[in-house]
């Protein structure tokens, strides 16, 4: 079996997408501690829970961008977009209502966007060559 990199120039940018979504994922897995100071979040002390979370966490992103990327199919680029585009539409209802105005949100948030643009571009035809 080998390892499949696409030849159109649509599929190679989904393809980057989930690439990046796996591993933003194996970091968010590995080091939480350091995620979590990136993003501005605290786990508090004694309570392992919040580090579980953030594996966890990191650990479906992980599975989800390597599963994209080993069945390369429509479909799943489809779901990878739409989650992308959700969160970042989530993250829109966040900086509006929770006062989350700040440069971190904004960074996160064009992110988010082309995350989920790259993949929905092509699956829908935007991108072909």
């Amino acid at each position: 079996m080998d390892f499949y990199f696409p030849t159109e120039l649509g599929e190679q940018l989904a393809f980057c997408s989930a690439a990046f979504t796996a591993l933003a994922g194996f970091i968010m897995m590995f080091a939480p501690g350091q995620t979590f100071r990136l993003l501005g979040l605290q786990a508090q002390e004694g309570r392992p829970e919040g580090f579980g979370e953030g594996r966890s966490m990191g650990g479906f992103y992980l599975g989800f961008g390597l599963s994209a990327i080993m069945l390369a199919q429509d479909w799943i680029y489809m779901a990878l977009g739409a989650s992308f585009a959700m969160a970042a539409f989530a993250r829109i209802i966040s900086i509006l209502s929770d006062k989350g105005s700040n440069i971190v949100n904004y960074l996160l948030l064009v992110v988010q966007i082309a995350l989920a643009a790259l993949p929905l571009l092509y699956v829908f035809g935007f991108i072909q060559t």
